[in-house]
């Protein structure tokens, strides 16, 4: 039925010629699916002076890159960039496509599976195989995050999912690998939404999934003024700022800073988790972090069950002896 339907594409996002890490850890389960599909995995590389990414992109497990790259790909734009993922498509005619589920990437996302005629399940946190039907199966959290839903496409091509930063572990690079780097051209739309002005928000400071280090307040902090203590001991860390869910609803700070099933998944060496009590959609959001560390004064609380090291305490007591301690070794 789709025997003209081939290869797995993973899109490498890219901004003012630097590539966003997401696309590099999509690459890990899109080798995953070329494997037992028996084909080959093909990073589609949009952007202007991106070359380097292109090389990249094989370095980090792709067989072949089709590469665009123009002055005109330089900022997002979804006429721009739709009417070449879709000329792509049309041209080559994958199987499946990985999109980061970045602002941008939930943008290209479903405009380009509408254009196309296919389904698109947004978010996924687990990709692999249908056993008994060979389809991809993508795998979501459903209903608030209280259970998860695994979705099958079997009547069109490509079949695509978009995927939140940090779900999966960036692979380990291996400069001898070898493989072939396509370069195309796409006819730029003439009628196109123009950019007049770019603005940056507070959010697009707060960069939760690229950080190493996240100290994050819950619902024990008590208030906005409280989060200082969390703020002080990721500055000396050199860490970002993180935060559940009831801590943003109680107005404490922004979502920017949100972790969970509706913030972002996060997966750095070292997860502080301060103040909360671990409810499943956020524990969902951080559980893939190398080492966990959860200060509460609750020691039944549901956190420790991930954590690597608990400390059992008041964390008005506990953050300044760690932010002192951090700051003599720092400064030793």
């Amino acid at each position: 039925m789709f025997e003209n339907n081939k290869n797995i594409w993973v899109y490498m996002e890219t901004e003012e010629g630097k590539p966003k890490a997401v696309g590099f850890e999509l690459l890990a389960p899109g080798r995953n699916l070329a494997d037992k599909r028996g084909c080959s995995l093909v990073a589609v590389v949009i952007g202007n002076g991106v070359e380097e990414t292109a090389k990249q992109a094989i370095a980090y497990g792709a067989d072949q890159v089709l590469l665009l790259d123009a002055p005109e790909y330089n900022i997002y734009n979804t006429d721009v960039f739709g009417e070449a993922m879709v000329g792509l498509i049309e041209k080559y005619q994958p199987e499946g496509i990985l999109i980061g589920a970045t602002n941008n990437g939930r943008d290209l996302g479903p405009c380009v599976s509408c254009r196309i005629k296919t389904g698109l399940t947004a978010d996924c946190t687990a990709i692999d195989l249908d056993g008994e039907s060979g389809n991809i199966a993508w795998t979501r959290p459903a209903f608030g995050g209280n259970l998860m839903a695994t979705i099958l496409c079997p009547n069109t091509r490509p079949q695509m999912g978009t995927v939140r930063p940090g779900v999966f572990k960036k692979p380990v690079a291996d400069e001898s690998r070898t493989g072939e780097i396509i370069r195309e051209q796409m006819k730029i739309p003439e009628n196109r939404v123009e950019l007049i002005k770019r603005v940056r928000e507070v959010a697009e400071s707060v960069n939760l999934d690229e950080a190493e280090i996240i100290v994050s307040g819950g619902n024990g902090v008590g208030s906005a003024e409280n989060f200082s203590y969390i703020k002080a001991l990721a500055d000396i860390l050199g860490g970002a700022v993180g935060a559940s869910r009831a801590a943003v609803d109680n107005g404490w700070i922004s979502h920017a800073h949100q972790v969970g099933q509706t913030g972002k998944t996060v997966a750095p060496k070292l997860y502080i988790a301060c103040g909360i009590s671990g409810a499943i959609q956020h524990i969902a959001g951080m559980s893939g972090s190398d080492t966990i560390i959860a200060v509460n004064k609750d020691p039944d609380a549901p956190i420790f069950s991930v954590a690597d090291y608990g400390i059992v305490g008041d964390l008005f007591e506990v953050l300044p002896v760690l932010t002192a301690e951090f700051k003599k070794i720092k400064e030793t």
